[in-house]
């Protein structure tokens, strides 16, 4: 069973009402709160908002607001943003009006999910479509609250840690929207219970299961295996599960114990741990480690409908065949807008074949060979000059190519690179984006990656006891982690994959030094979540210097055939550091409510 369909079409029965309709129904549209008692695909429209409001995006936006890329398209917000047009009433990163819109909806199922008749006939079914939909509607609006913190939570001018207003019970047209702001430690508090209650009354995974595995509550309702499977079997995949909430509990604790949030937020690092610890454990801690998991939308055969579930995917959006990714980032030889440049700075993270980063005199680095025995990781999401793709060499120097054509060449024209890079991350090969003879494929788009959480685990446990050690006894340590992701990636290994006569030693050298692993830790974090919307949150929970100049990187031809590399500035980042570590309150809601206090800074910033 699609999520997206059950959504298309519960929302469907939701255009017969409107937002105002929900507190005061029009004469010529007057049906009632209680025909969502009988009508349970009425009511379950209520959840399925909540799940249409959901944050992910399936393409890659924000980097280019970041040191990680720039953009193309001069009309992006994105681009007017990070070059200093970002307010508190020009805000793209916003999340307030659509996480608030859903947590409405949830408030409101969640006061009639125990009235509604949703199986009439068996006391069983009832109980448990009870329970899913409740737990399904706790755990949406953790999420939701937990992106309204990272996009608004901040200090305001009395150096208190506010999150946004706490609402759990649906506002009407006599409630009081004149709210203030709750300590940020107390929206944590509520994202946190909020995900055990879905953990509650959610099976961990969706899966059919013999008649002995039906939880003991329900057997004696008169469960029987057909039924029980129907609610909580596979059919249900794709909905909100028990491990999803309890991975979104493990994402809170990070960004609660991050260096933005953790002195005012009740979480510490330790905790952290232990919650993205829990998570893994259920996949068998690093025997679970996807071996191939960097690299999941290469895997043409797992795309597939007919495909078994990736091992590396916690949870996603459906399946979906086009060609939109491609047709947006292709260069454009290949009939793409190359629109997502990676910058310079991004290429520079990508450390040698042995290990070291570029700048370690020790890592061989030649300025004059730049791409010769690097990272293999930089192959796989980075277009540079010289590489072959779709049996295409793509010169993004200032010569052509083999057919005489310059369109990819760095600022040739208006679909070409900025920075002497294009996109290949998240890109199909197989894929043509050409109307005329247009091959569309299928894509996955993930919300949670396994990766993502044993990063996560990594940062907050260095942070908490050191690279290796375990005092909780989870089994493995930060040192751990990063070994196994740079394993993956074949770094200490040779160009045949044998391991070099010292291994990975920069990684022995960090791990032998807390703060290095630190910005090892960073730095893999940065590699492997490069353009899935991660960067810019990271650079603000990390309070990182936000106006480092996005640079590029020209490559010539001389006569003789000789290519010269100059690294070039290619965008200035106007934010400051003094506030912009935490995002604004709409200003527009601070001052329609005398209560709603600004984040520190963004009171005279407008556009």
């Amino acid at each position: 069973m699609k999520t997206k369909n059950i959504i298309l079409y519960l929302m469907a029965l939701l255009i017969t009402c409107s937002c105002q309709d929900m507190f005061e129904p029009a004469d010529e549209n007057n049906r009632q709160e209680d025909a969502m008692y009988e009508e349970s695909k009425y009511a379950a429209g209520l959840l399925m908002y909540g799940y249409s409001r959901l944050p992910y995006s399936t393409s890659t936006e924000t980097d280019v607001a970041t040191d990680d890329a720039v953009t193309n398209n001069t009309n992006s917000n994105f681009l007017n943003m990070a070059t200093g047009t970002w307010a508190a009433d020009n805000n793209p990163m916003s999340q307030w009006d659509k996480c608030k819109d859903g947590i409405q909806y949830l408030n409101k199922f969640l006061t009639i999910v125990d009235k509604v008749k949703w199986a009439p006939s068996a006391a069983s079914k009832q109980q448990m479509f009870i329970d899913r939909q409740k737990g399904e509607a706790y755990g949406l609006r953790a999420l939701l609250y937990y992106y309204l913190l990272q996009a608004h939570g901040g200090y305001a001018d009395d150096n208190i840690l506010y999150g946004v207003p706490l609402l759990t019970t649906p506002e009407d047209g006599s409630s009081d929207f004149n709210q203030p702001r709750a300590l940020f430690s107390d929206c944590v508090k509520l994202c946190f219970a909020d995900c055990d209650s879905a953990m509650k009354y959610l099976p961990m995974d969706y899966v059919d299961v013999a008649y002995d595995d039906i939880p003991a509550k329900y057997k004696e309702l008169g469960a029987e295996i057909t039924g029980y499977n129907l609610v909580f079997g596979t059919r249900s995949r794709g909905l909100m599960s028990g491990k999803i909430a309890e991975a979104i509990k493990a994402q809170v604790a990070l960004l609660a114990a991050s260096p933005a949030f953790r002195d005012q937020s009740g979480v510490t690092s330790e905790e952290a741990a232990v919650l993205c610890a829990n998570v893994l454990k259920r996949i068998g801690g690093l025997d679970g480690f996807d071996a191939t998991g960097n690299i999941w939308y290469k895997n043409k055969t797992k795309l597939e409908p007919s495909a078994s579930e990736m091992p590396e995917i916690l949870w996603r959006a459906d399946r979906s065949k086009d060609a939109s990714q491609e047709r947006e980032n292709f260069p454009p030889t290949l009939y793409g807008n190359g629109r997502v440049n990676p910058s310079q700075n991004l290429v520079d993270a990508f450390p040698m074949r042995s290990g070291r980063p570029i700048t370690d005199p020790n890592s061989g680095y030649d300025p004059n060979n730049p791409y010769a025995n690097r990272d293999l990781r930089l192959d796989d999401n980075i277009l540079y000059n010289g590489t072959t793709f779709r049996k295409t060499v793509i010169i993004t120097g200032t010569y052509p190519n083999e057919n005489d054509e310059s369109l990819d060449n760095i600022n040739y024209g208006n679909t070409s690179t900025r920075t002497g890079y294009y996109l290949k991350k998240l890109l199909r090969d197989d894929v043509n984006p050409l109307g005329s003879s247009l091959v569309e494929q299928q894509h996955i788009y993930p919300r949670i990656r396994y990766t993502e959480i044993f990063l996560a685990y990594a940062e907050a446990a260095n942070d908490a006891w050191g690279p290796k050690a375990d005092p909780k006894g989870i089994g493995f340590t930060a040192y751990d982690v990063i070994k196994a992701i740079r394993e993956r990636a074949k770094l200490g290994t040779d160009e045949y994959g044998l391991p070099l006569p010292d291994g990975d030693s920069y990684l022995e050298e960090c791990a032998a030094d807390q703060a290095k692993m630190t910005e090892l830790i960073r730095n893999e974090r940065r590699i492997e979540l490069c353009f899935e919307n991660k960067r810019f949150w990271d650079m603000r929970r990390w309070q990182m210097p936000l106006n480092e100049k996005v640079q590029g990187m020209r490559v010539d031809r001389d006569e003789n055939g000789v290519l010269k590399y100059t690294v070039i500035d290619v965008e200035e980042r106007k934010y400051d550091s003094s506030y912009q570590w935490y995002g604004p309150i709409p200003k527009g809601e601070v001052l329609k409510w005398s209560n709603l206090k600004q984040n520190k800074g963004w009171q005279s910033k407008t556009k």
